[in-house]
């Protein structure tokens, strides 16, 4: 390792000690060479545009942007770290493809509630390349992809850590059902009457039975006629911070279900669960076996299927499915046990398969079907709603405290790649 720098005064060392006018970019020579990071270089004019966003993103989130020693040295540090990365990347072989690259920016234009059209156009009205975008989008993917290549195998948590967590008063929230709720109420003006009172209950409660034969919350709460509503989204809450006149009504509701009008001095109003979170988690599983057989370059696609369809008409004439599997199935995961994928849960196999196996009765076994993977028969054996709220809770906080640990053991792989590379600052 090799770490050269100038004197105490960083902007000396990346020639910024002439600084006589406002603009950083009138006083930087734009080819000169600000460090040497193995076999990479940092120009002066990266780390002016790197200084310009770092000042342009504290001042958007109001954090008191540092002196101009502190700002180069926390830019330059960024992008020395950046380029080793990067290096690594290279060496490691990581690409980030077309396609990963177009679904990343669309989300960033969903992000901005515009299309990748709109958002491409609009950078271009400020300025700003679009092609310049996907490269910087497509470098911090692939530093993303490093990091977490190389740090996620230093995070380790044990069951004792889980567990402590959970005992905790941050784990206990973490068991509390959230209720996303929306809002809608009906005020009574200052002063009604009892005729007045009457009216605007009348007027809500005929609102209430039109939601209730399925009419749309959202459109009949927003239209204008002879009552106006206020109210709105009131967000993910937990019951403890949903108003009191609420809390006790919104955990008895089903999802998607409106509450019968509530009276309160305000007015009348109407809540609707929109959806919930936490708490029990029961979903439902699958006990299936499968057999799967390949296409290969002396069995083509068609006779593969018909293998299949032979497999199937044995089965249904009374051999033993296990039996087939075991002789037949190419699945090495799971032929020698007789073709049994155990409990299946959704989301867990590939959609053909979970398709095939949901329109499956118990007891049956499906017609031949395609996935990636080649040719399958599945038998459904059974189903059950299973409790998976345990599971869920612990993969929760595992989640959790993996984050905390990532974020520390970041940093201190950051700082050994950073102390093991050659980096010579001019």
């Amino acid at each position: 390792m090799s770490i050269k720098s100038c004197g105490r005064n960083f902007l000396a060392a990346v020639a910024l000690s002439t600084l006589a006018l406002s603009s950083w970019a009138e006083t930087i020579i734009v080819e000169q060479v600000t460090a040497v990071v193995e076999d990479d270089i940092i120009l002066a004019s990266e780390l002016i545009e790197r200084m310009e966003q770092l000042t342009n993103a504290m001042k958007a989130q109001n954090i008191p942007v540092p002196g101009r020693d502190q700002l180069a040295k926390d830019a330059l540090d960024r992008l020395i770290e950046e380029s080793i990365q990067l290096r690594m990347g290279q060496r490691y072989g990581v690409r980030v493809a077309d396609a990963q690259l177009n679904t990343a920016l669309n989300r960033i234009a969903a992000q901005n509630q515009l299309s990748l059209e709109q958002f491409r156009n609009a950078l271009e009205q400020e300025g700003k390349s679009y092609e310049d975008m996907r490269d910087k989008i497509r470098r911090d993917m692939i530093i993303q992809r490093v990091q977490q290549g190389n740090v996620s195998q230093l995070v380790q948590i044990t069951d004792q850590e889980i567990d402590n967590f959970l005992a905790s008063e941050e784990g206990r929230e973490l068991a509390e059902e959230e209720y996303h709720i929306v809002h809608a109420l009906l005020p009574l003006p200052e002063g009604s009457s009892p005729g007045q009172t009457a009216s605007v209950e009348q007027y809500i409660d005929s609102i209430y039975k039109k939601i209730s034969n399925g009419a749309s919350f959202e459109k009949l709460v927003s239209a204008t006629g002879e009552y106006t509503f206020n109210g709105g989204d009131l967000g993910w809450r937990k019951r403890g911070s949903l108003p009191s006149l609420f809390s006790g009504i919104a955990p008895q509701l089903e999802i998607g279900q409106t509450a019968e009008p509530i009276q309160s001095p305000s007015g009348f109003h109407l809540i609707k669960l929109v959806e919930k979170r936490g708490g029990q988690t029961i979903i439902p599983q699958v006990h299936t076996r499968h057999i799967l057989i390949k296409s290969s370059a002396i069995r083509s696609s068609e006779e593969t299927k018909a293998l299949a369809q032979q497999l199937r008409e044995r089965a249904l004439s009374g051999e033993d499915f296990s039996e087939l599997a075991k002789e037949y199935s190419e699945d090495i995961g799971s032929a020698q046990e007789g073709g049994d994928l155990d409990w299946v849960s959704p989301g867990q196999m590939v959609p053909e398969f979970e398709k095939m196996m949901n329109a499956t009765a118990t007891g049956d076994i499906s017609i031949p079907f395609t996935s990636q993977f080649g040719w399958h028969i599945l038998k459904v054996e059974d189903r059950r709603q299973e409790d998976v709220t345990k599971t869920v809770l612990r993969n929760m906080a595992a989640n959790q405290l993996h984050q905390r640990k990532y974020q520390d053991e970041l940093q201190l792989w950051l700082q050994k790649i950073r102390d093991e590379a050659f980096v010579d600052i001019k």
